[in-house]
């Protein structure tokens, strides 16, 4: 049994049942208004053994939106729904943040009634296509973002995250990862602007910070996290040097003391960028001050030993917490882990939703 994963921990004033996260996992199942369903309470209820749980990404304005079915949380419908989600985890005795997203070029017209989606630069994805209603598109080309908007994106986030304090939610992750706007912003190839946002490693991080310092100073700074996958390529997130990028950043985010970095491992093949780090964790771990929760296709046994290493203070865990709502009690007791069935993770009815059995 995993001893050291299981027990009992804190994250500064929060004491967490485990050392387990359930990392955040878009569902797509809100309504076409991005309300939750009724069914959103039940299915993280279910899951709230986890000592944390982060909420699938959630969009912070209509102008957010990328990807259809996914939940906001701007409207007074929006935010009493996720009251319900909060009150019925705290009920069950768990911790929930809610991850803040906006999706900057990583969507479609067809998903945001017909207008172009918004990034940094005027530089689409490259190789992929995006999933709409529609079936599968081709990214566009987005459009470049004014100074003025950049700056009411930021108080977007910020009314964002004092939306989710009032839907009862515990703390806020901000989604700097995987390519969607922060990522967009740090990373040189998607981020080609030539003003105070963009250039220098300074400037391309400028807008994170920014977003960071609003969230912290909606919720204090323990209760505000960030997530950030610095080797991953997916959305054409290829970077000329992610080492020096990350390395800044990290050493600026420090002085802001978030409450966590919630760091990805690489997801995908390296092979085409050499001078890439392979071990996120070895390369960016010791210029973290924060907790550092590792992500990335962990079991029980590997989790503990990054755990018992010092690798990490937690680690969270996706696609076993879709079909194993109780994770935590089959880890303590060795048991066969149900396979999620991947036809049903994005969009559909309760299916494959909250009716995976527990032991």
């Amino acid at each position: 049994m995993p001893t050291q994963l299981l027990s009992p921990t804190r994250l500064h004033d929060l004491e967490l049942r485990n050392h387990m996260v359930m990392a955040p996992m878009t569902r797509s199942r809100a309504d076409a208004a991005g309300v939750p369903r009724a069914s959103t309470a039940t299915y993280y209820a279910q899951r709230a053994s986890a000592g944390l749980i982060i909420s699938e990404a959630i969009n912070i304005s209509e102008d957010a939106i990328g990807s259809p079915l996914t939940p906001g949380l701007y409207s007074e419908a929006q935010i009493a729904a996720w009251r319900q989600v909060t009150e019925a985890v705290h009920a069950a005795g768990g911790r929930i943040f809610a991850q803040l997203w906006h999706t900057g070029r990583v969507g479609h017209s067809s998903v945001r009634g017909g207008v172009l989606p918004v990034a940094p630069s005027a530089v689409a994805i490259q190789g992929q296509q995006h999933f709409t209603l529609e079936g599968m598109q081709d990214y566009e080309v987005p459009r470049e973002l004014g100074l003025d908007e950049i700056r009411a994106i930021n108080g977007d986030y910020r009314r964002a995250a004092e939306n989710a304090k009032r839907a009862g939610f515990d703390g806020v992750e901000l989604h700097a990862a995987f390519g969607y706007l922060p990522n967009q912003f740090l990373v040189d190839s998607a981020n080609r602007r030539s003003d105070e946002y963009g250039g220098s490693i300074a400037k391309r991080s400028r807008f994170v910070l920014e977003v960071m310092q609003a969230l912290i100073d909606v919720w204090g700074s323990a209760r505000v996290g960030i997530k950030l996958s610095p080797v991953i390529p997916f959305n054409s997130m290829i970077d000329s040097d992610p080492l020096a990028l990350y390395s800044y950043l990290l050493g600026e985010l420090n002085g802001l003391r978030p409450g966590y970095v919630h760091l990805m491992r690489a997801l995908f093949p390296l092979d085409q960028l050499p001078h890439w780090p392979r071990d996120v964790l070895a390369t960016f771990g010791p210029l973290i001050d924060s907790p550092l929760i590792a992500n990335g296709g962990y079991d029980a046994g590997s989790a503990e030993a990054a755990l018992k290493a010092g690798e990490a203070a937690l680690v969270s865990f996706g696609t076993p917490f879709v079909a194993n709502p109780d994770l935590p009690a089959r880890y303590a007791r060795g048991a066969e882990l149900a396979q999620a069935d991947r036809a049903t993770l994005y969009g559909g009815e309760d299916a494959g939703y909250i009716d995976y059995p527990t032991l």
